[in-house]
């Protein structure tokens, strides 16, 4: 069944370009040789980093710039010390492998109605977020 919702874009801002060998345990390169990793299993004792752990810095650096899109158009000025902690989980239900995961905002100075008004917009705009809407369990917590 074809998925009317998706949207074929007329303008591409960039293309991240990754080459990977080996799955979960080989190497992950960038086009342009920015990152170049070693990847291992979750939980694993051998050196390197995960898909989950990748998938939560890209959600959560791009949530950070969605919660400033957000904070811009009510003529709010983010705090510095903004944060976003996101906890991404590889679960596991009846041989079915699937993702759930929290994004814990911190937006000191900013009352908690104001942050949870700006992360749920946030939350709308982000890419991420959007890939993931209706896929996976997400939670939003404002600390």
């Amino acid at each position: 069944m074809e998925n009317t919702n998706i949207i074929q874009s007329e303008k591409v801002l960039y293309t991240g370009k990754i080459h990977t060998t080996g799955g979960r345990e080989g190497f992950s390169k960038s086009s342009d040789g920015n990152l170049d990793i070693k990847l291992s299993t979750p939980g694993g004792s051998e050196p390197g980093t995960n898909p989950e752990q990748l998938f939560a810095a890209g959600w959560s650096s791009c949530f950070i710039s969605a919660l400033g899109i957000a904070a811009r158009k009510r003529k709010i000025k983010l705090p510095a010390e903004t944060a976003v902690d996101a906890e991404v989980d590889l679960c596991l239900n009846d041989d079915t492998y699937f993702l759930q995961a929290r994004l814990n905002i911190s937006l000191p100075g900013i009352d908690n109605e104001t942050a949870q008004l700006l992360a749920e917009e946030a939350h709308q705009k982000c890419p991420y977020s959007k890939a993931t809407r209706g896929n996976i369990l997400v939670t939003l917590q404002i600390s």
